[in-house]
Order: C-alpha cells, then structure tokens, then sequence
C-alpha cells in the first residue's frame, strides 16, 4: 500500500510539479524522490517537523485534486495498456515493422 502510494505520488509530481511552488517542489523531490525523512528535510530548511508534514499533505492533496481535474496520470495509464495491446496484435500482422515504429513514435510523446 505505501509502495502504491509512493508511486502514485511520484507519477503525480512528475505530471503536475510545474503548477506547485518551488518549495513544494522541493518538499515533495525530497520526501519522495530522495527518500528524505520528515526530520532530514526538517533540518535542511531549519522548521518543525509537523511543518514539514503540512506541507507535504497538502501538496499530495493538491496533487490528487489536479488529477481528478486533469486526468493526465489516468489518460497515461490507459494508453499505456492500449500501446501494450497493440503491440501484442502487432505479432499477427504482415505490416509488423510499420506498426511496431508507429507504436514507438506514440510511445515517445509521453
């Protein structure tokens, strides 16, 4: 469950970071990217712990609200399963290198 969260999140970030400030940013590229603790990041920036913990809350909240707006991570999800799929049937037609470099070429735009 917190692997699944921590994935999440981290796709989440990765889709929306330009919309939060540079201290989230840097909150969260912490917390989740470097694996810092609540305390270490505490510590780099000379604030409570539970101030910390507020603030990486609260991005994660935004984050999911941009999502739920947004869909990017959604819309990510499932054309990655139809790409997979697709290169699945690849296998049973003659024009396979042809569709194989378009499927490639789609694969990219993510």
């Amino acid at each position: 469950m917190i692997l699944e969260k921590t994935t999440r999140m981290n796709y989440l970030f990765d889709f929306y970071q330009s919309l939060l400030t540079p201290k989230q940013k840097s909150y969260m590229s912490f917390y989740y990217l470097d694996d810092y603790s609540l305390g270490e990041i505490a510590e780099e920036y000379n604030i409570s712990r539970q101030a910390v913990y507020d603030n990486i809350k609260r991005t994660e909240a935004m984050l999911e609200q941009y999502e739920q707006k947004l869909l990017l991570l959604q819309k990510f999800q499932e054309r990655t399963v139809l790409i997979e799929k697709l290169k699945a049937q690849a296998d049973t037609t003659d024009q396979k290198d042809q569709l194989l470099t378009l499927l490639e070429a789609l694969e990219q735009l993510d």
